[in-house]
Formats: C-alpha cells, sequence, structure tokens
C-alpha cells in the first residue's frame, strides 16, 4: 500500500488531474454523458492515453454509488443491457488497438473524436425510426470499441442517445448505466491483454475521490425541466476540453 501510494503521488500533474477529474465527474452527474470527453483530452496533457484510460475506469467505480441508482430507476434497462453486453465484448479489440497505437496518434484521435461528437450533437442530428435490438447491438459495438482504443465510450452512446425520441430522464439513465459498466470493463480487459500501466491502479484510487465528489454534486443538480441548460454548458467543456488536449506546443 505504501508503494501504491508512492506511485500515485508520483504521477505528473496529479493535482490538475484530480481538478479534471471532479470536473468531468459534475459534468457527468447531471448531463449524464462528457466525463471521459472532459477527462482523456486533458488528461493526456499529463500521461500517457494508456495509463489515462486505465485510471480513469478504476474511478468511474464511484459512479455505481452516486448516480446508477438512480438510473436504474428511469432506464430501458432491455435496450441498456443489450447495448451493455456488445459494449464489453468490442471493448477486447479496441483495447488491442490502443495497445498497439503510439500515444501521439491516439491523442489526436482522442480530440478529433471529441471535436466530430460535438459537431454532430450541436447540429442536431436526429433519426426518427424506433430502435431495436440489431439497433442496439450495433451501437453498443462502437460504444466499446473507441472506449477500448481511446477510452471514449460516450460519442457513439451520446449521439444515439440524444439522436432518438426519449424524454430527457430515460436518455439520461440509458447512457449512465452503459457508460459507467462499459468504463468499469476497461480496466480487466487491459489487464487480461497485460495492457495496464502499473501506476493506473494508484491513479484511480487518488481520482475516485474528486470523481465521486463531482458526480454527486452533478446528480443533485440535475433536474429534468433543466436538461438544455446542461446540455449546452457541457458543450461548452467539451469543447475547450477537445481544444486543450490537442497534442501541438504552442
Amino acid at each position: 500500500m505504501p508503494e501504491m501510494l508512492e506511485a500515485g503521488l508520483a504521477t505528473p500533474g496529479l493535482f490538475w488531474l484530480c481538478g479534471i477529474s471532479a470536473l468531468a465527474g459534475l459534468i457527468y452527474g447531471f448531463a449524464g454523458f462528457g466525463a471521459a470527453l472532459i477527462f482523456m483530452p486533458l488528461a493526456t496533457i499529463f500521461i500517457a492515453p494508456s495509463l489515462a484510460v486505465g485510471a480513469f475506469s478504476l474511478s468511474a467505480l464511484s459512479s455505481v454509488f452516486t448516480v446508477v441508482p438512480g438510473a436504474l430507476r428511469a432506464a430501458d434497462l432491455k435496450a441498456a443491457g443489450t447495448m451493455l453486453a456488445a459494449a464489453v465484448l468490442a471493448t477486447f479489440p479496441g483495447v488491442w488497438v490502443l495497445n498497439h497505437s503510439s500515444g501521439a496518434v491516439l491523442q489526436w484521435a482522442v480530440s478529433g473524436v471529441v471535436i466530430a461528437t460535438l459537431i454532430a450533437l450541436i447540429a442536431g442530428l436526429r433519426y426518427t425510426r424506433a430502435p431495436g435490438p440489431r439497433t442496439w447491438l450495433s451501437v453498443g459495438t462502437g460504444v466499446g470499441f473507441l472506449g477500448g482504443a481511446t477510452g471514449l465510450n460516450g460519442p457513439v452512446m451520446v449521439l444515439f442517445q440524444l439522436g432518438g425520441q426519449d424524454e430527457a430522464a430515460r436518455s439520461r439513465a440509458n447512457t449512465i448505466i452503459v457508460l459507467t459498466f462499459s468504463s468499469l470493463a476497461f480496466l480487466p480487459v487491459m489487464a487480461l491483454q497485460g495492457a495496464v500501466p502499473p501506476s493506473a491502479v494508484s491513479l484511480g484510487l487518488f481520482l475516485l475521490i474528486p470523481y465521486a465528489i463531482g458526480t454527486t454534486v452533478g446528480r443533485m443538480l440535475f433536474t429534468p425541466a433543466r436538461a438544455g441548460l446542461y446540455r449546452v454548458t457541457a458543450y461548452v467543456i467539451i469543447a475547450a476540453a477537445a481544444i486543450l488536449g490537442l497534442p501541438i506546443e504552442f
């Protein structure tokens, strides 16, 4: 345990990473999405993408206690469960890509995906056909693969939920369930493929508390009637995170 504590304290930019984690949790708590979209591009300024993915996976454990219980009561459990099962399976090839790609390539990929997702969200892409199991499986596969490869399991899920006809509370609940539990799958899948950096666990434990505080405050702030305001706020913060996370030296 002392060695693990020392490894966590030695992480570059630990103070900033804790702040980033709290901010990501806050957005996730009230918007139901955006945690990884904020955390990954900013965290990779200080640490390698593989370390960021592993640590973020562990810190997401707090969501099981802070936001998941309420989400379970409002979600479409059949849809969420189908997407989650597909996401966990698709995480395996995604992590393989993470394990065999350079840090710079992944940083560009992270910021690129964040920016593309933000543009699509602002553009207001919508679909009218009621989704079924085939669609759910496709969405889950995209969630897991992209999540395993870049740590960004949110974009596909967010585009799917916000592009549909679900009311705000159900959309948020489905998203929370799929993203929380698929995030938790990252670390064990990475471990099975030998892709977990030694300091990922210790850093994840450090980030657990600020992330939990952020999600708790965000959950308390959420009311369905103000979902539009929260969504716009999340967009602004996500855009800033994507720009700051670009691997460009000024």
